[in-house]
């Protein structure tokens, strides 16, 4: 099978699930599509209006997931960890129909997303892959909390650190090249929070379907999970999932080099607003070599709401 060319999923592919902060209950299938589709979502539950498209320009909310809505209002939430399955797995074309507003947490990482979609198969097409080479190097920086990006002859590599006042967290860092590293335990790494934090979040209406079945809880020194971390940089390795997921929200394959401290959805999404403001920043290239101009990347049925 050929890196070079799009892909989609062989068959349907069905999950079920509770929404991490709405605790809903949820079906989402990912289904096959044709080639320069892209990745697009489906609210089913709805009769009109109901297409959200996963771009940097349709995130509504950044505030502890990713948040993406339609010009109607029409929302998806809690989008990342799939994207970041898509991205690694190198789907260039799905439609993810969900009959609710948030994709299921499942167990708080991408393994089952991965091991469903392995299962199922990957479908290649003769299309080309299209890929945004960055030109120049772009920052973004809230306080301590900063990032960027700048050019790389072939890989997207991401070099993320995290800092926690928690001693048991504390500073984690990695650096992982998307398309060469073994990405297993960047796809088994869950979401984690402070056990002092769960019930503000609750009561700002958020992680009302939280568990530790879906979530690493820490309490001081202690995880309150009985399985403990799955590996030593889990932490940081769930970031980077995050990372890959909001990434991918700029429709394409990136070839660049990310360092993030302190970082999260917001900041990817701003990084990535900063990189589209000027042509110059950034090049649009058919993987045969073929150069395409910035103006390919189709706006039109994008709104920025962010």
């Amino acid at each position: 099978m050929s890196v070079l060319n799009q892909k989609t999923i062989n068959r349907d592919i069905t999950f079920k699930g509770v929404g991490l902060h709405s605790g809903a209950n949820v079906t989402m299938t990912v289904k096959p599509a044709k080639p320069n589709s892209g990745i697009l979502f489906k609210r089913v539950d709805l009769k009109k209006n109901n297409i959200v498209v996963p771009n940097i320009f349709n995130v509504c909310s950044a505030v502890f997931c990713t948040t993406i809505a339609n010009e109607n209002g029409v929302s998806i939430s809690t989008i990342e960890h799939l994207m970041g399955a898509l991205y690694g797995l190198g789907i260039d074309n799905a439609l993810v129909e969900i009959d609710n507003q948030e994709v299921p947490i499942l167990d708080g990482s991408a393994k089952l997303f991965i091991e469903e979609i392995s299962k199922a198969g990957i479908e290649n097409s003769e299309a080309p892959i299209k890929i945004i080479k960055i030109e120049k190097r772009i920052e973004f920086n809230d306080g301590k909390k900063t990032i960027s990006i700048e050019p790389s002859k072939v890989s997207l590599d991401i070099d993320f650190e995290l800092k926690y006042e928690n001693n048991l967290i504390g500073t984690q860092r990695n650096l992982v090249s998307v398309f060469e590293s073994d990405l297993t335990d960047i796809y088994n790494s869950r979401t984690f929070c402070l056990f002092e934090d769960i019930e503000k979040l609750k009561e700002m209406g958020l992680a009302q379907g939280g568990s530790l079945e879906n979530a690493i809880v820490v309490k001081d020194n202690e995880i309150l999970n009985e399985e403990g971390l799955r590996n030593k940089k889990e932490f940081v390795n769930h970031k980077i999932l995050d990372c890959m997921g909001d990434l991918y929200l700029a429709g394409y394959k990136i070839i660049g080099k990310i360092v993030c401290s302190r970082g999260g959805h917001k900041l990817t999404n701003q990084l990535l607003r900063k990189v589209f403001q000027q042509d110059e920043n950034f090049s649009l290239i058919e993987i045969t070599e073929k150069h395409l101009p910035n103006t390919f990347i189709n706006k039109s049925h994008l709104r920025s709401i962010a």
